[in-house]
């Protein structure tokens, strides 16, 4: 599990929502037998919160420019995100 860990570690965002959609898929359709299940639903969790992680971690970088009087930037200042 350690090197399934570090291997969602490293995908990017975009990857990671894909094979979390897999998983999805997958266990929508009711096919899997309870403890591939169990395994997949554990592995789409760790997919999950690894793209949470980074949302987060975007949503901490992105910044508010904001306008002078002359209309120039002026600075900048943290993106407040509406509460979820």
């Amino acid at each position: 599990m350690a090197g399934e860990t570090e291997e969602i570690e490293n995908l990017s965002f975009e990857d990671a929502l894909r094979a979390l959609e897999t998983i999805v898929r997958q266990l929508e359709t009711g096919d899997v037998p309870l403890e591939d299940s169990i395994s997949l639903y554990e592995k789409g969790e760790r997919l999950r919160q690894h793209c949470q992680k980074r949302l987060d971690a975007a949503q901490a970088r992105i910044e508010k420019i904001v306008a002078g009087p002359d209309g120039a930037p002026a600075g900048v200042q943290p993106f407040d995100a509406p509460d979820r």
